[in-house]
């Protein structure tokens, strides 16, 4: 990606309500989000990297295998293998998992040696994964004898045909597996009795290599005991049993999809942080998915509209949408006594109290300004744009700024007609969309009329702000792993942000919801119902160009005040802007995740 300035005389705009001066300002965040020589030369998987694991990509077959292998042994040794095992050895925990899995197969290989097994056809019946609060070590609980055969039978009854492995390890088992399992008696460990009520303890050492510190786990269950497995190995069981679970919806295979997502919904619990609640709401849609549930109105413009102001304080995604198009329009402005904003996304009119100051005081004088807000209607019928223009409209008295405002109901931006908006000769109009635009590709022709009507307007600047991803795609299975991969990125910039929204905050607890809500529609929904179809910068670049509108490049001002922008947020650290042929791009570590583009009709257009 090549970094290009574009010097402006236009000034500068800021986002959260003020104005920024660009003199003297660092060059925080600066750096290229591909500048990092250890995140290009690792090779580490990238959404297991957001869970904190250190797995290359070209390890995952390997490693996959040495889970399963791994999993097997436990289930065939001694009760004073396991013994020797809990109070003897050592398990280190490295971030590293390929090595620590090689390390412990050779262990209990050398134990298997010294304490051979005279009954082999007796091994321990294998659990069903229970909820844990560490991020580290995870407690496998046992259910009683009867909850156990109840929930296997149920599972493999409504899928005996099936292969359940799909998901490594023996978090799910073949049905002829699981049959004899559960005729398997179990001597691997004595539960120790410490009260009136039998319990089981277990301890093991998960440490650095400078030490162990022994974790004691006392489950509450006391009919069976209890195993320790690293969430690491529930962690790429997760992933690899969504990743199945897609590919059987793919295939229409709904009694393995619900099999598996039965048992991603518990492997999630095991989790902690933003892959936990990423996953979550995963399984929540493709539950929906396999079975047809729909909820009314899952995307109801009200409700969207207060989840996504909590968004605007919790991270810097829209905020730096507002700067970076905010700024683009300051220029675009330069030298005009008559401007009109025609805004696409309205919503709470957040994005224009900085524009209307930075008008205010640009040299030469404020210019008349006028913004159309362009809305859906509200389900109680409220006026709810025109009481966002009562406030703007006070907003313009105290900055002392001509204003004029007019707010327009719509279904859809296909019904917006430009005879409807009052154009005025003299007067420079740029066209704002932010998270809309994207909204239009679930029905055939209406992109193309859409932008066909903003040719008409003859905008001097174009501005579009939408999410880096490619969720518009037939295939379902292509869809589910970009969105995984994208929305695993996006919860963890959330954590990240925690000195803005500290854990459990209402902020970051609706913009969670926020994230879920498109997570659900991108994966629950289909047809005209799927409106959030993302698509990637170039593919946008396309359909721009093919609609008559060549780039506007954005200027080191608004790169300027975007890399400022996320010093506010935990320092910038995680966070980086990039420019793409004139486009600004914010990224979290390695991922781009949204990108501002501007755009005016082609000179060489005949209309």
């Amino acid at each position: 990606m090549k970094r290009e300035h574009q010097e402006s005389s236009g000034g500068s705009v800021g986002g959260g309500g003020g104005a920024y001066s660009m003199a003297d300002v660092p060059d925080i965040g600066k750096r290229k989000m591909w500048d990092d020589p250890q995140q290009e030369d690792a090779g580490w998987d990238e959404l297991l990297a957001v869970m904190g694991l250190k797995v290359k990509s070209s390890d995952m077959p390997q490693v996959a295998q040495k889970i399963e292998q791994l999993s097997m042994k436990f289930g065939s040794v001694q009760e004073d293998v396991l013994s020797h095992m809990a109070s003897e050895i050592v398990h280190y925990n490295p971030s590293n998992l390929d090595p620590l899995l090689e390390s412990m197969l050779s262990e209990i290989n050398t134990l298997l040696d010294f304490h051979p097994n005279p009954a082999q056809t007796q091994p321990i019946d294998d659990p069903l994964f229970a909820p844990a609060e560490s991020s580290t070590i995870t407690t496998v609980g046992f259910l009683n004898s009867t909850q156990h055969q109840q929930q296997q039978a149920r599972i493999y009854d409504d899928a005996s045909d099936y292969d359940l492995r799909a998901i490594p390890g023996a978090a799910i088992l073949a049905p002829t597996e699981a049959s004899s399992t559960l005729q398997r008696e179990n001597k691997r460990m004595k539960p120790t009795s410490t009260t009136s009520t039998s319990s089981a303890t277990a301890i093991v050492s998960s440490s650095s290599a400078a030490g162990a510190t022994p974790v004691e786990v006392t489950p509450i269950e006391s009919a069976r005991p209890v195993v320790l497995v690293d969430s690491q190995e529930n962690g790429i069981r997760l992933i690899h049993g969504l990743m199945a679970c897609a590919e059987a919806v793919e295939h229409d295979n709904l009694k393995l999809a619900e099999a598996l997502v039965q048992q991603i919904q518990i492997l999630a619990r095991s989790q902690a942080g933003a892959m936990r609640k990423v996953a979550t709401y995963f399984a929540q849609a493709l539950a929906h998915r396999i079975y047809r549930l729909y909820p009314q109105e899952i995307l109801e413009s009200s409700i969207s509209d207060i989840l996504q102001m909590h968004f605007y304080k919790s991270c810097p995604y829209l905020q730096f949408a507002h700067v970076t198009a905010n700024q683009a329009i300051l220029e675009a402005f330069d030298g005009k006594n008559r401007v009109h904003v025609i805004d696409f996304s309205m919503k709470q009119g957040m994005q224009w109290p900085a524009l209307m100051q930075a008008l205010a005081i640009r040299n030469g004088g404020s210019p008349t300004f006028r913004l159309t807000g362009i809305g859906p209607p509200q389900p109680d019928n409220s006026d709810a744009l025109q009481e966002v223009g009562w406030k703007l409209a006070q907003l313009a008295e105290i900055f002392r700024v001509e204003f004029e405002y007019r707010g327009f109901v719509v279904n859809s931006l296909e019904d917006l007609n430009p005879s409807m908006l009052d154009l005025r000769p003299n007067e420079a109009v740029a066209v704002n969309s932010v998270f809309e635009l994207h909204r239009l590709l679930g029905r055939p022709g209406a992109m193309e009329e859409v932008l066909t009507s903003i040719k008409e307007m003859k905008p001097k600047i174009v501005t579009i702000v939408e999410q880096e991803a490619n969720h518009n795609g037939t295939v379902f299975l292509d869809r589910f792993t970009e969105a995984l991969y994208y929305y695993s990125s996006l919860f963890d910039s959330l954590e990240g942000c925690g000195g803005i929204s500290p854990p459990n905050s209402q902020d970051l607890v609706m913009s969670e919801e926020y994230l879920g809500r498109q997570i659900f529609n991108v994966v629950a929904c289909e047809g005209s119902d799927r409106v959030e179809r993302h698509e990637t910068l170039s593919q946008w670049g396309s359909r721009m160009g093919s609609a008559g509108f060549s780039p506007v490049p954005l200027g080191s001002n608004a790169f300027k005040q975007a890399s400022m922008l996320l010093g506010l947020f935990a320092g910038g650290d995680g966070y980086g802007v990039e420019e793409n042929n004139g486009c600004l791009m914010l990224g979290w570590h390695t991922r781009p995740l949204i990108a501002t583009s501007a755009w005016h009709i082609a000179s060489s257009d005949p209309s």
